[in-house]
């Protein structure tokens, strides 16, 4: 496994631009299975989760020009798959390590009647259900039956039929999976209680303008109607909010004036008030986000001067991914506040690392936690500790950089998986992070 080594204590100042958003990334790509024509993504981000993604379509059989995933801009073209190798045991291992693998069923189950599942991989934050994907599919007729002798599940239909649906909870790849299947099946499909993420938005005008026909964007009641085929389009990913949100943690805990450029404003819904909750000044100027220093920061209260909480929601509540972020901000804030993380039971555990370094966090149960903050009277401390997922290894990486001497974060192999290129776009600012083999 890789580590960084970061010195703590130096200030950021200057200009950082987010990636590619890593979860529409994800969404889109595998929607390319819905035609034999091209379609071609722009803004794709180099990061492991979306080129382990790449690689699995090249594998069934998916063209990808240019030649490398490392581009920005790569066009898909899915005229001669092999499905055969859905069958087999590579295709399943590789499933297994890769959560996003789960939205190509959708796709492939529409147009072309089939799929395997596998368990896939991911985070280990906890249960991460797949029931909303596959009542959703067996809603429009899909059938499953195992494979002999294997824990592995074909599900296939030979005409999916549209239908009403009342989704058990707002899944983001579920909605995901389910609007892609519905595009082509026979009739009208209306989804309720569906997820309406910026991502879900993104997923479905890409799907319009590929021919699908789809009513009710950017609510939580979808209507598709589908037709018979899909053509090739043209897409351009947004701004990763998530990378926004960890940009705006670094910039308020060890921050000298930094400007996050072209963000997308209007998509990143309440995250730059959270963390003006936390009493982080976030200006907004024009499609840019400026950070000044921030010397004291005072959390807020409620109207009745209760503590204040903090909690995930579907969209537009607060995006969990952050959490872990905005606890590591908590820790140098001037007052209290209760985090209330619903949706996962195990992704508050990294708070003990942060309570190593001497944070002054109570976690009261798997799901809520109370952050004591410093006012920056008394500084975290360096020190070794393990990347467990994604959004928890940013939230250990920006304490690190906040804290005074070195620490070493190893697995980061985690974080690579949603941030591309981290440690030298940080040291452009003014950090020390060193990547060790």
């Amino acid at each position: 496994m890789a580590s960084f080594q970061i010195e703590g204590g130096h200030l950021l100042s200057g200009e950082i631009r987010p990636q590619g958003a890593k979860n529409e990334a994800l969404q889109v790509i595998c929607a390319t299975l819905l035609t034999s024509e091209c379609v071609t993504i722009h803004n794709i981000p180099d990061i492991r989760d979306v080129n382990n993604l790449i690689l699995l379509l090249r594998d069934i059989g998916v063209k990808v020009t240019p030649a490398t995933p490392s581009a920005d801009t790569l066009t898909f073209q899915a005229d001669d798959l092999n499905m055969a190798f859905l069958e087999s045991d590579e295709f399943v291992k590789k499933c297994a390590q890769l959560r996003g693998s789960v939205m190509m069923i959708g796709p492939l189950l529409a147009r072309m009647g089939k799929a395997v599942i596998a368990k896939p991989g991911g985070d280990k934050i906890g249960r991460r259900r797949l029931d909303t994907h596959f009542l959703g599919f067996q809603k429009l007729g899909a059938k499953f039956h195992q494979l002999e002798n294997r824990e592995v599940y074909e599900i296939g239909a030979k005409q999916l039929k549209g239908t009403y649906m009342l989704l058990d909870e707002a899944s983001v790849t579920g909605t995901a999976n389910i609007i892609m299947a519905a595009t082509m099946a026979e009739g009208t499909t209306t989804i309720y209680n569906a997820a309406c993420e910026p991502y879900i938005q993104q997923l479905c005008h890409m799907l319009c303008r590929m021919g699908a026909k789809i009513t009710g964007i950017g609510s939580n009641l979808l209507t598709i109607e589908g037709v018979q085929s899909l053509h090739g389009a043209d897409h351009t990913l947004l701004p990763d909010m998530i990378e926004v949100g960890s940009f705006i943690g670094m910039a308020a805990m060890c921050g000298d004036g930094v400007r996050i450029k072209d963000v997308s404003v209007k998509n990143l819904g309440i995250i730059p008030d959270a963390f003006r909750r936390l009493g982080v000044i976030v200006q907004e100027q024009g499609d840019d986000l400026y950070i000044p220093h921030q010397k004291h920061y005072v959390v807020d209260s409620f109207i009745d001067g209760t503590i204040m909480t903090l909690a995930d929601a579907p969209w537009p509540g607060l995006t969990p991914d952050l959490l872990s972020v905005l606890i590591v901000v908590a820790t140098q804030a001037r007052g209290s506040v209760l985090f209330h993380q619903k949706m996962f039971e195990s992704r508050l555990f990294f708070v003990d690392r942060l309570i190593d370094m001497g944070a002054q966090i109570i976690l009261c149960d798997p799901h809520r936690a109370v952050v004591v903050g410093h006012d920056r009277q008394r500084q975290l401390r360096g020190s070794r500790m393990s990347s467990p997922d994604i959004r928890a290894g940013i939230a250990l990486l920006i304490a690190a950089m906040s804290a005074s001497g070195t620490s070493l974060i190893s697995n980061i192999e985690q974080i690579d998986r949603g941030y591309e290129n981290i440690e030298h776009r940080l040291n452009a600012l003014g950090a020390k992070i060193t990547r060790l083999p």
